[in-house]
């Protein structure tokens, strides 16, 4: 298969030094030909980055021999891929909603991306696509039964996979632990990790009042700092999308890191960061925390993060799956819409406050 690009990669190559155009769902670039065309370059530079097929049918306009169009077979580097558009700026939200499942085979005949059939990665990492066509493909969500997979290998295929429990079951009693930890250490600020993990139990103090109010107020201020860090790494990371080197490497990262849940945004064995991801995520952040702040306040600060984390990414799986009060059927259909309206606004999850402050709101029409 040759190279497959968007309409967006040809528009953008519309001069002397890069002419391209589109012919029946082919891709040609005509630059060097642009001094030998018998019209003259300027013909050419009029429809480069755009579509010729209508210039080409037109008798009016200049008649083509059929030596023409074998000599036009010379300049062919790719063909167009699919324009299907599924997210749409008139998507009216529904809490009730339940998407159609994608008939695969032709989705993948219709759109020359993904065939759902088959692992996922390895057909990214080995993929004509360009970045621009990557992008328009994996922000129109598909709709799949059952998870489909992203290794051939099952111990790979496992690490990809979560229950919305784990998050809870792995990162709640490290949360507990550094929150009582912060207590203990503004009680006794000689007190670490290692001497509270040991065998047999020390004896330890008993935390003060004001190593209570220390800690919730370092707590606190990690229930803020999370809020901040959702809203940034889902817009500035996550969304990295026009930033991105038009690579397969590259399209591989976006692809495992956020590009798979906009583009299966209802699987729900992919809505909640596997433990493995969120540990690497998380380090830097933890380790910054300790070098920023004395450590019974990083401790504290670290277990409000985690436990807001943690409520992130359960109400993360609530908002695509499960029946809500009212403030969070509100924000299932903000959420949504980021995914089938427009994916360059509506970052927050959890609440809106962040995209309020930044002018990143969705506006959501409801049914």
């Amino acid at each position: 298969m040759g190279r497959i690009f968007a309409f967006a990669d040809v528009s953008k190559h519309a001069s002397r030094k890069s002419c391209w155009m589109s012919y029946k769902g082919n891709v040609y670039d005509v630059t060097p030909f642009l001094a030998d065309h018998p019209g003259g370059d300027d013909l050419l530079l009029e429809y480069g980055g755009k579509d010729m097929g209508g210039v080409m049918a037109d008798p009016t306009q200049h008649v083509h021999s059929n030596s023409a169009y074998e000599m036009l077979e010379e300049y062919k580097i790719g063909e167009l891929g699919g324009d299907e558009k599924i997210v749409s700026k008139d998507w009216v939200a529904s809490v009730d909603f339940q998407p159609d499942e994608t008939d695969t085979v032709a989705d993948f005949n219709r759109n020359k991306f993904l065939d759902l059939t088959k692992p996922l990665l390895a057909q990214v990492w080995g993929a004509p696509w360009t970045k621009e066509y990557y992008l328009s493909q994996v922000h129109n969500p598909r709709h799949l039964k059952e998870s489909a997979r992203l290794f051939k290998w099952d111990i790979l295929e496992a690490l990809t996979r979560t229950k919305w429990y784990v998050v809870p079951i792995v990162w709640g009693p490290p949360t507990i632990f550094l929150f009582y930890l912060s207590l203990l250490q503004f009680t006794d600020p000689s007190i670490t990790a290692s001497s509270v993990l040991r065998l047999p139990l020390p004896s330890l103090p008993t935390p003060k009042t004001s190593a209570v109010l220390c800690t919730l107020s370092s707590f606190f201020l990690g229930n803020i700092v999370w809020t901040i860090l959702e809203y940034t790494m889902h817009r500035f990371l996550f969304h990295i999308d026009y930033y991105l080197p038009d690579a397969n490497w590259a399209l591989m990262l976006h692809f495992l890191l956020h590009g798979i849940h906009h583009y299966l945004p209802m699987d729900r064995l992919r809505l909640v960061m596997p433990p493995t991801l969120f540990f690497i995520l998380e380090t830097p952040f933890t380790k910054l925390a300790h070098v920023v702040f004395p450590k019974a306040v990083a401790n504290g600060v670290i277990a409000g993060a985690f436990a807001f984390y943690i409520l992130y990414d359960c109400m993360h799986y609530a908002l695509h799956h499960t029946r809500l009060p009212q403030y969070m059927a509100d924000m299932k259909r903000y959420h949504l819409a980021h995914h089938y309206k427009n994916f360059e606004l509506g970052f927050g999850v959890t609440s809106k406050i962040w995209d309020v402050v930044f002018n990143t709101v969705l506006p959501v029409n409801e049914k």
